[in-house]
């Protein structure tokens, strides 16, 4: 156990004044904010904020009739927050390790539990991997970022990225897969010898397979997903 005195450790430990970037790591486990205008972030992400902050949940209507369909038929439980004003905004996820991605008119799906935070200025939409609805409870969504800007996504512990060749398709665990660059579509593998061989429950029977050439960022950690069920 490390020990300090009450001085070292407030040297040691305390903010960062300096206003650096828009997105900027205080920590590896908190996302800082210079916030001067608004940005969307997961609901419950708050953890603090200095200055002159609003904060508002997602409206019904918020991003248009198609998007409040979608997250009304997959049942998808991440809902979005808009800070507003002028500031410093510590977000943060479960203690999960924080990624910033700097979107240069390029895309990325993020699994819906894994998407931090990103500005305005990024395009999205909500895709249902309706294969998998039947198999696992509440099926899977993921959230496609694409445009320029900021975007911040969480996993537990260190991230891996597969890259993924053309002939070679890479199988992951659906529950340990975080993101994959746009132009990737999975498709879903289930191992039915497998499955029998450890009780139909069991999620390792099931994989998500990718094909083409792009990356695919898995964590070694099976998350659990939540769903707007009570």
């Amino acid at each position: 156990m490390s020990k300090f005195s009450l001085n070292d450790f407030v040297n040691k430990t305390q903010q960062d004044d300096n206003v650096n970037d828009y997105f900027e790591l205080e920590t590896e486990r908190v996302l800082e904010v210079n916030l001067d205008g608004e940005v969307w972030s997961k609901m419950g992400a708050m953890i603090s904020y200095i200055g002159d902050i609003k904060f508002e949940r997602e409206r019904v209507m918020e991003h248009g009739l198609g998007k409040m369909f979608k997250k009304a038929l997959t049942g998808e439980g991440t809902q979005l927050m808009k800070a507003k004003g002028r500031g410093r905004l510590y977000l943060a996820d479960q203690g999960k390790k924080v990624t910033i991605f700097d979107l240069q008119n390029e895309s990325i799906c993020v699994n819906g539990n894994d998407l931090l935070a990103f500005e305005p200025s990024i395009e999205w939409d909500i895709h249902l991997m309706r294969k998998m609805a039947g198999i696992m409870s509440g099926g899977l969504f993921n959230v496609t970022l694409q445009g320029r800007g900021k975007v911040a996504i969480t996993t537990h512990f260190e991230p891996l990225t597969l890259l993924v060749k053309p002939g070679e398709t890479v199988y992951t665990d659906p529950h340990a897969t975080v993101a994959w660059s746009g132009n990737l579509t999975p498709e879903f593998k289930t191992d039915i010898s497998f499955r029998t061989f450890i009780g139909r429950g069991s999620g390792e029977s099931i994989q998500m397979a990718f094909s083409g050439e792009g990356f695919v960022i898995i964590q070694p950690f099976e998350e659990v997903y939540t769903t707007g069920e009570s």
